[in-house]
């Protein structure tokens, strides 16, 4: 059925082409209107074959601008790509044909496809012990269910997969044939009990069909197959019974009519060649080159030919391209001026400029009345950007390829809800759920974002609580103020309860999928709209629950089980994946003259500006990739085409675009820090331009287009780039600090402003590992209860009453579990140490965590210094010991000579004066820093050198300067006076905007 027929005579009649320089459907819709001779009726009398929708609606709209807005009766407009069985069945029945002659299976729903398929694999792999998780079943599936679209398409016999002969290939590929037994001898029957068949091969069969019917009884009407490179046996099988008969017409898309002979034959060894496809499609229909006329249509405009030629040459066999000098010579200067009249070509230096450059070509196009522009790229993620880039005008343009479903607000929303229910409800994919904007939960949208909010503030920043509403419900009743978003939460769990309770129980897909979607509902409602109402509004929202409901048709029948925790812990990704090919495609609303098109889109259609963008090797064209299932040795064996087809069919599409009246080709050098290499084609053309004295130049405004792209992100006046020098009122400075602020105030005196005088507070990040911080607060909560349990001296064994007072820090409930697994092992270290210590220290009274005040009086009145002192203990002798832990790096000497770490002596200055409660009045004997660390040594006392009462009385008199200065309203709180004695953090380099103005060599710290 599939076999090339016969050589046969020609009749040029029937075989027709559009050159590439013109629009294809406007020469197509003038030529049929010149057919049809002024009859409407006999215009309406015609079959027109295409290969896509898109082309039928583009021919439509070629047809209004033939006739001048005209009304027109249109031909019957047919895509190839979707031929209908009933219409078939219908027209071999008034043809005569046999009952049952278009009785085809229905098509089995992709959906339905990937979860057998899916089963299938997970069936096969649990029967050798290596049985993959759902959802990369579900990815493996997807790549099978492309092998078969790929052997069905092409009419091959799935059982010749076995008789590959696997001895002859690696070990890897003999077990790659053992694995597609699942398409050899399990899926054949699958199919059989579904009653369905692939949907690749249910077309094939139908085009087989209807070119079987036509053979046996032509039809008595005009039959024109327009637009198709016959890629499919079937398609080409087809174009050849039509251009046999009586009254059939095949219009071919822009055959290299000019090339030679030999560059001709040379076609056939090269797939990757643009006219590799026209070569064998001609072949097939037993057509020579010179058998195939100009279609007539003289009055349509477009580019020079010399255009064609010009690209023909570019992408011109390896062969022939030796004779490109040689061919140039023969080009006039005059015809090569006017072929690149219209091309121009900008190399931008990111995927941004480039995204930007081409909005603006759009964007200017639309100063012309009338004039239509198109993006013409495979590249979704330039197409995304320019999308985005022309929003900033208003402007929302046709994209063919759609918007992925996942990626809508009603999609991006039930991923969400899977990733946070699934993940415990871990603070990052939480608060992405709850602060989506679908996201209400019964309330009015900006009540439950406060609620949502209040929420991060007191339990999601820092380090995490404990997993599900149990840990989160924990978190809150030790916040302060916790206990009053306690019923919020409570109604928030009642919601999510539907999926929160399948996630625990569920044992197929579909009971999943439906507590998915009842939280998602109940997680949407407002005080005033139901959640479905909201959920499944607007064309996204219409699609997804088509696809939903599909998804829950397709999972029944126990399609697809969940095999355990383990499994419904992977259903986000499996959601993910499942939902991964579809796409929302907008109906209305765009704007009618411009575009953005995929290669295959834009097929067949011309604007008067078309836009070549993403023109780098890998992208356009794609990476050739034989797939996993099969190398190219048992791909040609098993009679696929080669992969570089594709490759072919891609060049085509780049040079019949190349041709347009004006064409803008663009890329970028450089895509996440990566240089890139340009597209093969623009390479080849590069070359063959070369060829030319003088050498054309088609980056004439390059840097226009890349300035102007620029520009329109900078602002128009400069932002001062100078350090920031707040001046606040008198009455608005502090009037008491605690020691460790003095500390700030003289390495940092704009992180005091922002702190203690606008109040701000940085937030911890979220999920934030547990760090130094988090041992230091247990640290110190541990050693003050165990100070305050043994204030006279250690017990018997006080390595145990430390781990005792560890537990009880350590296990309060509001201490996140990740911080007491990762920090206690290094508090037992702690532990041990300290317990050593205090055996070995003399006996006297001890005090943790104490508070004391000294006020100094000022000309400019009162100050108060605050303090509270980790620990003090009082000696036989009567004197203080200060101490102070550290579990980072406490301060070096002369941090602490020079008052840039004044904590420890302002302390004594307040011990000495009596300012501790409790405390008696004594001289300080010594001033230490216990670091405990709990690594390699566990602890380590530093002592403060120097007598600590001269230290305390140079700390008092360098504080009384520091306030007068700053009592001065006039003195500013400078950002990073003094960049030696910087602290190493600051919650506040941001607010400051310190990248602008600090200088390389201002790297802080101490020194």
């Amino acid at each position: 059925m599939t076999a090339a027929p016969p050589k046969e005579s020609a009749n040029p009649a029937r075989v027709f082409s559009i050159p590439p320089n013109v629009s294809f459907v406007d020469a197509l819709a003038q030529g049929l209107l010149a057919r049809a001779g002024g009859d409407l009726l006999a215009l309406a009398a015609h079959m027109v074959l295409l290969p896509t929708r898109r082309a039928c609606r583009a021919l439509q709209e070629a047809f209004l601008r033939a006739s001048g807005g005209q009304a027109l009766l249109l031909p019957r407009l047919v895509p190839l790509g979707d031929i209908d069985a009933e219409d078939d069945a219908l027209e071999a029945e008034e043809a005569g044909a046999a009952d049952g002659a278009f009785d085809v299976p229905p098509a089995m729903p992709v959906l339905r496809r990937q979860l057998l398929l899916a089963r299938a694999i997970q069936t096969w792999g649990k029967a050798r012990g290596q049985a993959p998780g759902e959802d990369q079943a579900v990815r493996l599936a997807e790549e099978l269910a492309r092998l078969l679209d790929q052997v069905e398409t092409e009419g091959l016999d799935l059982a010749a997969l076995k008789d590959l002969v696997p001895a002859e290939y690696a070990h890897h590929w003999q077990q790659t044939l053992q694995f597609l037994v699942i398409v050899t001898e399990q899926w054949p029957k699958i199919q059989a009990e579904e009653a369905c068949i692939g949907a690749a091969a249910r077309r094939r069969r139908l085009l087989e069909l209807r070119a079987e019917a036509w053979r046996a009884q032509p039809p008595d009407y005009p039959v024109i197959a327009a637009g198709s490179t016959g890629s499919m046996p079937a398609t080409a099988e087809l174009l050849g019974t039509i251009a046999r008969l009586p009254s059939g017409v095949v219009v071919l898309p822009g055959p290299d009519r000019q090339a030679h002979a030999e560059t001709w034959q040379a076609l056939g060894r090269d797939p990757a060649h643009p006219q590799f496809g026209m070569a064998a499609l001609l072949a097939r229909m037993g057509r020579a080159r010179e058998d195939v006329a100009d279609w007539p249509a003289p009055t349509v405009p477009g580019a020079p030919a010399i255009r064609a030629e010009l690209v023909n040459l570019a992408l011109a066999p390896a062969a022939a391209t030796a004779e490109w000098r040689q061919v140039s010579q023969h080009i006039a200067a005059p015809d090569l001026k006017a072929a690149l009249a219209g091309v121009r070509r900008i190399d931008c230096p990111g995927p941004g400029e480039e995204a930007a450059s081409i909005a603006l070509l759009m964007r200017e196009a639309l100063e012309t009345e009338g004039r239509r522009a198109a993006l013409v790229t495979p590249d979704r993620g330039l197409a995304r950007r320019v999308a985005a880039a022309l929003g900033r005008w208003g402007i929302a343009v046709d994209d063919s390829a759609g918007t992925p479903l996942a990626g809508t607000a009603p999609g991006t929303f039930l991923r969400l809800v899977a990733e946070m229910i699934c993940g415990g409800l871990a603070p990052l994919p939480l608060l992405a759920a709850l602060k989506h904007p679908l996201a209400s939960g019964g309330q009015a949208p900006g009540v439950f974002r406060a609620k949502v909010r209040m929420l991060e503030t007191l339990v999601l920043r820092g380090p995490r609580p404990a997993p599900d509403f149990t840990g989160l419900k924990r978190a809150l009743r030790a916040e302060k103020h916790g206990k009053a978003l306690l019923p919020w939460l409570k109604d928030l769990e009642a919601r999510l309860a539907p999926f929160t309770q399948a996630i625990k129980k569920a044992r197929d897909l579909r009971t999943l999928i439906d507590g998915h979607i009842a939280a998602a509902e109940a997680l949407a409602a407002t005080a005033e709209d139901e959640g479905a109402v909201r959920l499944w509004a607007g064309e996204a929202g219409e699609a997804l629950a088509t696809v939903l409901a599909e998804l829950r048709e397709a999972s029944g029948d126990g399609a697809f089980a969940l095999g355990g925790a383990a499994a419904r812990a992977r259903y986000p990704a499996l959601f993910t994946t499942l939902l991964g090919g579809q796409v929302v495609r907008p109906r209305y609303g765009r704007h009618p003259r411009l575009a953005i098109w995929g290669p295959l889109e834009a097929r067949l259609q011309h604007t008067d500006l078309v836009i070549l963008g993403g023109l780098n090797e890998g992208t356009w064209p794609s990476e050739v990739d034989p797939g996993p299932w099969l190398s190219r040795p048992m791909r040609a064996d098993f009679g696929l085409p080669p992969p570089e087809r594709r490759i072919g069919l891609a060049a085509h599409d780049f040079a019949q675009a190349f041709c347009a009246p004006e064409v803008v080709l663009t890329r970028a050098t450089r895509i996440d820090g990566t240089p890139t290499v340009p597209s093969r084609w623009l390479l080849r053309l590069d070359a063959v331009l070369e060829t030319f004295d003088p050498k054309p130049s088609l980056t004439r405004d390059e840097a226009a287009w890349l300035g102007w792209a620029q520009a329109l992100d900078q602002p128009e006046t400069a932002i001062p780039s100078a350090p920031p020098a707040p001046c606040p009122p008198r009455a608005a400075r502090p009037r008491k600090l605690p020691v460790t602020a003095i500390e700030t105030w003289m390495r940092d005196p704009y992180d005091l402003y922002a702190r203690r005088i606008l109040k701000l507070k940085a937030l911890d990040p979220l999920d934030a590992d547990p760090g130094a911080a988090e041992l230091g607060i247990l640290v110190h909560r541990a050693l003050e209860i165990y100070i305050r349990d043994h204030p006279k001296g250690p017990p018997a064994d006080a390595e145990a009453a430390l781990l005792a007072c560890g537990r009880k820090a350590f296990e309060d409930e509001a201490t996140p579990p990740g911080v007491r697994a990762l920090w206690w092992p290094r508090f037992e270290r702690i532990a041990a140490w300290l317990a050593a210590r205090d055996g070995a220290a003399p006996s006297g009274q001890r005090f943790a965590e104490v508070k004391g005040e000294l006020t100094l009086d000022l000309p400019s009145g009162g100050f108060t210094l605050a303090a509270t002192a980790d620990r003090i203990d009082l000696g036989p002798d009567g004197a203080l010991t200060i101490i102070d832990y550290k579990t980072g790096l406490p301060p070096k000497d002369n941090a602490v000579k020079l008052g840039f770490a004044p904590q420890l002596p302002l302390e004594a200055a307040i011990a000495l004066a009596g300012g501790f409660a409790g405390v008696p009045r004594a001289p300080v004997a010594a001033l230490e820093y216990w670091r405990l660390t709990g690594g390699e040594p566990p602890g380590k006392i530093e002592p403060v050198k120097d007598d600590p009462q001269a230290r305390a009385e140079a700390a008092l008199n360098g504080l009384r300067a520091l306030i007068e200065r700053f009592d001065d309203p006039a003195t500013p709180y400078m950002a990073r006076p003094r960049p030696k004695w910087l602290s190493r953090y600051s919650d506040y380099t941001h607010l400051a905007r310190a990248p602008e103005w600090v200088s390389g060599d201002d790297d802080g710290g101490d020194s």
